[in-house]
């Protein structure tokens, strides 16, 4: 059986502090884990939505976007790295960051990772500023992304005219 959970960010931050923080998915099949997670980034202000298995992710993708995914690879069916073969093979989540929690910190599973595109990687236990610092990075990442995007739908409107 899979969940999916939405927090919309702690008391009274609003949408205002959810449009400046963005929209993160949470995937683990430790409701645990998931909990602390979800917990920590309420408290930023971030906006979570939470699966606890592969399948469950693709589904809460399926239903909106999410601006980065944070990813257990070791699952029960289908694993992180699964998953981020399935983000790829499809073009509106193939440019969604992700960071990948794993608990074994090898490199076999780094560099499978790096092929499937995988933007981060934390180590669990996974320590909170950490964390905090690298979805900052990916958030502004995309951000810029979007900017540039925007940008060339100008000049290509422009260059039409």
């Amino acid at each position: 059986m899979s969940r999916a959970q939405v927090d919309q960010g702690a008391a009274g931050m609003g949408e205002q502090r959810e449009a400046n923080r963005g929209r993160i998915l949470i995937v683990d099949d430790d409701p645990n884990t998931l909990e602390i997670l979800r917990r920590w980034l309420a408290r930023e202000g971030y906006t979570t939505v939470s699966a606890d298995n592969g399948r469950a992710c693709l589904d809460t993708l399926a239903k909106g976007p999410v601006d980065v995914i944070v990813l257990d690879v070791m699952m029960p069916g289908m694993d992180g790295l699964q998953v981020c073969e399935k983000l790829r093979e499809n073009p509106n989540w193939r440019s969604i960051p992700v960071v990948l929690l794993t608990a074994k910190d090898d490199i076999e599973t780094r560099s499978r990772g790096m092929v499937l595109g995988v933007s981060e990687y934390l180590t669990k236990p996974v320590n909170k500023l950490e964390l905090f610092a690298r979805l900052q990075a990916q958030l502004h990442s995309r951000e810029l992304e979007r900017r540039m995007d925007a940008t060339a739908a100008t000049v290509a409107g422009l260059a039409k005219k």
